[in-house]
């Protein structure tokens, strides 16, 4: 089984709210068949859910009453992105199964507590491709929050124990600088805690689910649990498909802490 995280600002354009790029999940969902291999999908909020969740700081918790009709419109939003997902990946063949996290999830300050992860297996076991997204939760100390993709991309390769771990992104992996705004940017091949310990802490926060390097983290320790954990560009057509199909892709691989 492979667990893939189809990322926000690839199936979303970021800078416009509510804009879907479907032609691009079209081909992204084309790669997932045709590779003819057993997946768990999740996917970002991208400008769906980002935009008002961060101007209204729903990340962060309950602090006054003007952040429920918030967090109530972030959770339509998402659900309005989830939607038009589903309805790609059954077109494209890929039959799924919508599992929100406002459903099947609950936050503890802020991170994930608990799952229900078994709705993922028996989807599995009927060959219905389960899939789950960013979203507003329900909080136990805060009221509510986001649980964020890598959020759920942890804890499913935790419990899964996937075979592969893929990490669908707007640009090639992890690079020495912001390659948006530093031409002598390099991509870094393999990387590992010395190598994230490195890093200069100027690269760009994603959005309000963490910074790029509290991505590397989880991603450190996803590939600790076994399995190969890469990060690809899929805006490049055929990188997913090949990865899936355990090819060597251009993309940074992630060494995991021995546990």
């Amino acid at each position: 089984m492979m667990l893939v995280k189809l990322g926000g600002s690839v199936i979303t354009d970021k800078t416009q709210y509510r804009t879907f790029r479907e032609d691009v999940l079209s081909r992204l969902v084309g790669e997932i068949v045709s590779a003819g291999k057993e997946v768990v999908l999740i996917h970002g909020a991208g400008s769906f859910g980002h935009v008002l969740a961060s101007e209204h700081h729903i990340q962060n918790g309950y602090t006054d009453e003007s952040q429920i009709p918030a967090a109530a419109k972030v959770m339509e939003d998402v659900r309005d992105l989830n939607l038009r997902v589903m309805r790609v990946l059954n077109d494209g063949g890929l039959p799924s199964a919508s599992l929100p996290p406002s459903a099947v999830a609950t936050l503890r300050s802020g991170e994930l507590d608990e799952l229900n992860v078994d709705l993922f297996r028996r989807y599995l076991e009927v060959g219905i491709c389960p899939v789950t997204f960013g979203d507003v939760a329900l909080d136990s100390e805060r009221r509510f929050g986001i649980c964020s993709g890598d959020h759920l991309m942890e804890r499913l390769a935790r419990e899964l124990r996937p075979e592969r771990v893929i990490f669908v992104s707007d640009i090639d992996g992890v690079f020495t600088a912001d390659p948006s705004s530093d031409p002598d940017a390099m991509l870094i091949e393999v990387v590992d805690r010395t190598i994230l310990d490195s890093l200069p802490r100027t690269q760009r926060c994603a959005d309000v689910t963490g910074s790029i390097f509290g991505k590397i983290e989880k991603m450190l320790r996803i590939a600790s649990w076994g399995g190969d954990a890469i990060v690809l560009n899929g805006n490049v057509p055929g990188r997913l498909g090949a990865a899936l199909r355990g090819e060597a892709v251009r993309g940074s691989r992630v060494r995991g802490d021995a546990i």
